[in-house]
């Protein structure tokens, strides 16, 4: 009777062994982690804490140059009016990226939107707000087009997009004529197309609407990749499509919402755009697309897909604003800051590789 038991208590204790050895073992490993290790391990949970660090030291660093003049929050709020096209186009970037996809159309994209917002208005004699509806929808439609060749067809993203960078910016100079819808204009008959524009004051502190919309956006974009099934979605196509397809992803009708969101996100950049600017011009945002894949790629999401944080983004454009405004007060050749943008680049490719390499 006794050694009955005693052989019935057997398994339960060998299962009990191993799970103290395994234990043990795992806490063998925490332990034996080098402090680069461990570096990498939290860089890899935390994506955007690269970029936000860079940020930190840029602010600083200027700071410590040029002083309170930096500083203030007039200077403080201006780069953010600088980045807010970037911010909002970065994220249509974004989260065609965490797709492991490319959208060179996005700042085409966004100036047709802009010119179809304009051109309704002041050529067809379109209610404002009926004419930016249509903005938006020819900002969906171009989405839809990419998303279609790229998601039906399986063709290369970057092949496709560059393909209908060119389409587009050929079909806003043929459609415009080339014309400038003048800010004058706009302010007699249509001040709701400049509404992005205007500006309000909090303190020393000066925002435009753009500013607040750029930020709004990132925030909801965050919370959905983050806290959303259709989040987790995006996260799972970009990170191993055939894996996502598997546990019941619907990885095609997935790929054509992105692009249509994307396409959706640069028609209220086109929007923000004309207020920005004053006007609506067919030539404007000529570097947007590059300006976004820059905050990105920064910003620590990786062109590979499944990883980073839109917040990181943010950051990232933030960087670029920084430098920019940063050099040009302090007076040296504007070269200088294309230089230390593109070194910027390279370091943050090359720190996503070696977390790549570590974690996993």
């Amino acid at each position: 009777m006794t050694d009955a038991s005693a052989d019935a208590r057997r398994p339960q204790d060998f299962e009990k062994t191993l799970s103290e050895s395994d234990a043990s073992v795992a806490n063998f490993d925490t332990h034996s982690r080098s402090p680069l290790e461990n570096a990498q391990h939290f860089l890899h949970k935390n994506p955007a804490a690269v970029p936000l660090i860079v940020l930190v030291i840029s602010v600083l660093f200027f700071g410590v140059i040029l002083g309170g003049k930096f500083f203030s929050a007039f200077t403080m709020t201006l780069i953010l009016q600088q980045v807010a096209i970037t911010g909002i186009i970065g994220a249509a970037q974004t989260l065609v990226i965490l797709t492991a996809g490319i959208d060179l159309s996005v700042g085409a994209i966004m100036v047709l939107s802009s010119v179809v917002m304009g051109q309704f208005t002041f050529r067809y004699g379109f209610p404002a707000p009926v004419a930016i509806v249509c903005g938006f929808l020819v900002g969906a439609a171009c989405g839809y087009l990419n998303g279609v060749l790229i998601a039906r067809m399986k063709l290369p993203p970057f092949i496709v997009t560059l393909g209908t960078w060119q389409i587009i910016l050929a079909a806003n100079f043929l459609y415009s004529a080339n014309e400038t819808i003048r800010s004058q204009d706009i302010d007699a008959q249509a001040p709701l197309l400049k509404l992005f524009g205007e500006t309000f004051r909090v303190g020393g502190a000066v925002f435009t609407y753009g500013v607040i919309v750029m930020l709004l956006l990132v925030l909801f974009l965050w919370y959905v990749l983050n806290h959303t099934a259709w989040g987790r979605h995006v996260y799972a196509v970009g990170d191993d499509p055939d894996a996502a397809d598997l546990a019941g992803v619907p990885v095609t009708r997935m790929l054509i919402q992105v692009y249509v969101i994307s396409g959706i996100v640069c028609a209220l950049a086109g929007w923000v755009l004309i207020g920005r600017l004053g006007s609506v011009s067919p030539t404007s945002g000529q570097f947007a697309n590059i300006e976004s894949i820059t905050a990105v790629v920064i910003g620590g999401i990786s062109l590979f897909g499944g990883r980073g944080s839109i917040l990181g983004m943010i950051f990232g454009a933030l960087i670029v604003g920084v430098f920019s405004l940063g050099l040009r007060l302090i007076g040296t050749d504007p070269q200088w800051t294309y230089l230390l943008i593109g070194a910027l680049i390279i370091v943050a490719v090359a720190i996503d590789q070696w977390i790549r390499k570590v974690a996993g």
